[in-house]
């Protein structure tokens, strides 16, 4: 079989058509990234007028903060919650979704809808319902006994900002599984229940292995979601309150760097985070791909 090769006259064309997007990637990201990483090597007066290299003192200083330490447990504990449950949810609304069929296009659409939903916008929806002066699932639960008041109690500050989060990202999960759902021969699935198998033990041990790689992709998003896009959510709900219990890094980064103006101290932040992520996910391909089923 021969390949179809494609041609181009000028050798100059192809460089002028990647051009724009190197254009952006540079801009965007690898300037950014690279001026980070040298900021995260200095340090500046309290005036801004002298700018003097530390090595790695910034570095050494954030390890010993307790409050930074306090601040990575919080991002470990905020995007479990919101990687398991998004994705849970989302996976379980799919397989309903499978399960409709005259008002699955009007079931499937509803869904989708929160993911065009800011993130500043979803944390504001969220604020006023939980707000326990005018918000309606706050009257709900004082009615139930239960007094909530996420202004002043930590664990509930972290249950509002995971609601939200996991709320937004329901959409974009719902979406990739919906599509790999979609995919799995119903042949397997009713040879299957010819055997005597189940409605759960053929999801587990049929479609659930086919829709692996999609799980597998959804999981490393969702970590990289709740670590890095989230910001926008904290800020309009707690901003990192009551006394920082929800100050996860990413937001930590935007408080030292643009309100305690620490610009050193930030970008060595910045730093620590964009190599947690690229760690994490380097650990999910090398171990946790191999019981993935292509």
């Amino acid at each position: 079989m021969q390949t179809k090769r494609t041609v181009f006259p000028n050798r100059v064309l192809p460089y002028l058509l990647i051009a724009p997007q190197l254009l952006i990637t540079i801009v965007f990201f690898l300037w950014p990234a690279a001026t980070a990483f040298w900021q995260s090597f200095l340090r500046q007066d309290a005036f801004g007028f002298k700018t003097s290299f530390v090595w790695f003192q910034n570095y050494r200083r954030l390890f010993a903060d307790p409050l930074y330490m306090d601040a990575f447990g919080h991002t470990l504990v905020f995007a479990l919650l919101v990687t398991v449950l998004s994705t849970t949810i989302a996976l379980i609304l799919a397989a309903a979704a499978m399960r409709v069929l005259r008002t699955s296009r009007l079931y499937s659409t509803l869904l989708i809808w929160p993911y065009a939903v800011a993130p500043a916008i979803a944390g504001i929806l969220w604020w006023f319902m939980f707000n326990p002066s005018i918000g309606i699932v706050a009257y709900m639960l004082r009615s139930m006994g239960i007094n909530w008041n996420h202004l002043i109690n930590p664990d509930d500050a972290m249950v509002l900002i995971v609601i939200a989060a996991t709320w937004k990202q329901i959409s974009y999960n719902f979406l990739f599984f919906l599509a790999a759902l979609q995919s799995v021969p119903r042949s397997l699935q009713e040879a299957g229940a010819i055997d005597g198998a189940g409605p759960v033990k053929r999801f587990w041990t049929i479609v659930f292995p086919l829709i692996s790689p999609t799980t597998f992709y959804l999981v490393v998003i969702n970590i990289v979601y709740a670590m890095f896009d989230t910001f926008g959510i904290v800020h309009a709900t707690t901003q990192g309150g009551p006394a920082r219990a929800t100050e996860i890094l990413v937001y930590k980064v935007y408080f030292d760097g643009f309100i305690g103006l620490n610009l050193g101290s930030s970008a060595a932040q910045s730093v620590i985070l964009m190599l947690i992520v690229i760690a994490l996910t380097a650990i999910q391909f090398r171990f946790i791909e191999r019981r993935v089923q292509y």
